[in-house]
């Protein structure tokens, strides 16, 4: 069968497993959208907002897989691993967006948290034909980027059989790295594959089969969940404030100084003397407005503390 699938690739998914596709929620007919063609504008997004008022529920019934998830991923980053998403088409595009969003919301570098997509750089703005159809693909880009036993390895796909990430998930496991699922159909291959399992069954579309509308939904409140969760464990924001932000545009240089204000009690223009003082690093402008102490003292105390604001601070 794998020599078969590696063979003939698209055409092989196509035709192989109808009995899985028969399965899947995310290719049943929605008796709630079956007239969609013959609806108003109005009939047509207050039905879509219904069923998207669906999701949030059942997200939150995998809040528990959903933590384990994140342990295992602070876990792996401590151990010297990296977060990896792997996913194809909308799933794909969910993982390179989380992705690209967390070193100027986190101040880490873009190699922590990486997302491969099927078809490369050019899948992100288009499609790719027959990209996510190869299990050998799959592997092969994890291969570039020499994942390792501690690395997390997250496989989104929203039906559950999608071949490329069945075969990152398959590579990850016999290399031994933690493997998750985000996936909108529990009963399928990619759920069998990964040692985590995150399944918000969000039902039938309203355009059947289009997984970019309440799958994709989901799959982005998860994964906002997951890196959020996992940079707060790791200490990169100060009670819920984004301390590691980078300052890349005058909105963001606006944001920070609103930040240590709020963060240090103070006022505005102390925050703005302090930042520029501290070299524009919020978190040693922080410690020399909390404990009254220049730049150099205040760098030298986190650096005792490997830099916990809490305790730099005497928090």
């Amino acid at each position: 069968m794998a020599v078969l699938r590696e063979l003939f690739g698209g055409l092989y998914n196509a035709l192989m497993p109808s009995r899985n596709k028969e399965r899947r929620n995310t290719e049943q007919r929605n008796a709630a959208s079956k007239k969609l063609d013959r609806m108003t504008a109005l009939e047509i997004v207050r039905l879509m907002n219904r069923e998207d008022g669906r999701v949030a529920a059942a997200v939150g019934r995998e809040i528990p897989a959903i933590a384990r998830a994140v342990d295992a991923i602070v876990a792996g980053i401590r151990k010297g691993g990296r977060l990896i998403y792997v996913g194809a088409g909308s799933s794909g595009r969910m993982g390179v967006l989380d992705a690209a969003e967390c070193p100027p919301t986190f101040g880490i570098s873009p190699k922590l948290v990486r997302a491969l997509i099927a078809g490369g750089r050019r899948a992100i703005t288009r499609a790719v034909e027959g990209a996510e159809d190869s299990e050998r693909n799959g592997e092969r880009d994890l291969r570039a980027i020499r994942m390792r036993w501690k690395d997390v390895v997250v496989g989104i796909a929203a039906s559950g059989t999608t071949p490329y990430v069945l075969g990152a998930l398959r590579f990850a496991r016999r290399r031994g790295a933690m493997t998750v699922a985000v996936t909108s159909n529990l009963r399928m291959p990619v759920g069998r594959l990964a040692k985590i399992v995150i399944a918000p069954e969000v039902g039938p579309e309203v355009l059947t089969g289009s997984t970019r509308l309440k799958a994709g939904t989901s799959q982005k409140m998860v994964l906002n969940m997951l890196s959020t969760a996992v940079m707060a464990r790791l200490g990169h924001v100060y009670e819920n404030l984004m301390i590691d932000m980078m300052l890349t545009n005058e909105k963001l240089a606006g944001r920070a100084l609103r930040i240590m204000a709020e963060a240090s009690g103070g006022s505005v223009s102390a925050a703005e003397h302090a930042l520029r003082a501290a070299g524009h690093d919020m978190r040693v402008a922080l410690v020399m407005l909390k404990m009254k102490m220049g730049p150099v003292e205040a760098r030298k105390r986190l650096k005792a503390v490997r830099g916990d604001l809490r305790e730099a601070t005497g928090e």
